[in-house]
């Protein structure tokens, strides 16, 4: 209880840093922040201690209302990166709308050109532990993504993703109101 009070006290210290940061959320001790000026969150958010979040290039994250955040996750934009209202993001979790250009031979790959993808998390979504989501996802309304899965890609409402690479292995069948496995 007294880390949450400190986390809240430290959020206070933070707020004028960021575009946005609604209260009440907390934020505990993070390990990096730059270009948190574009950072826009909303109330009610909690994120645990060891985050690393970055803008560039005038990007933006928008963290909307009731989104918990676990320890050691990476958030990094150079779009617009969205993450929906009361999702919920284990630990361990990178997520971005940025790839890297390689294709230079004996040019190192931080120094070419990045490629900027809209990345959205829609809301209501559960991001497993250790889970990847790479630039180009949009993820649809109440999106289950399995631990470890590298997703990459547009994915319906009410979808389980697993794997690596990711792939919806079971829907949610508004008819029937069952979880069911899909074919292949």
């Amino acid at each position: 209880m007294m880390d949450k009070l400190f986390w809240g006290l430290r959020a206070l210290c933070y707020s004028p840093f960021f575009g946005k940061f609604g209260l009440p959320s907390y934020l505990g001790k993070p390990v990096f922040l730059k270009g948190i000026r574009n950072v826009f969150i909303g109330k009610k958010v909690r994120i645990f201690p060891h985050l690393r979040m970055e803008t560039h290039n005038g990007g933006t994250i928008h963290i909307q209302d009731d989104v918990v955040i676990s320890q050691n996750v990476h958030i990094t934009s150079a779009g617009n990166l969205q993450i929906g209202k009361s999702s919920l993001i284990l630990a361990n979790v990178f997520i971005t709308n940025i790839d890297h250009d390689y294709t230079a031979i004996g040019q190192h790959v931080v120094k070419q050109k990045i490629a900027v993808k809209e990345t959205h998390i829609g809301e209501n979504c559960f991001i497993g532990m250790g889970a990847a989501i790479m630039a180009g996802t949009v993820l649809g309304k109440q999106c289950v993504v399995g631990a470890n899965s590298v997703v990459r890609g547009t994915f319906p409402d009410y979808s389980v993703i697993a794997g690596a690479p990711a792939k919806i292995v079971k829907k949610y069948n508004q008819e029937t109101q069952i979880w069911e496995k899909t074919i292949g």
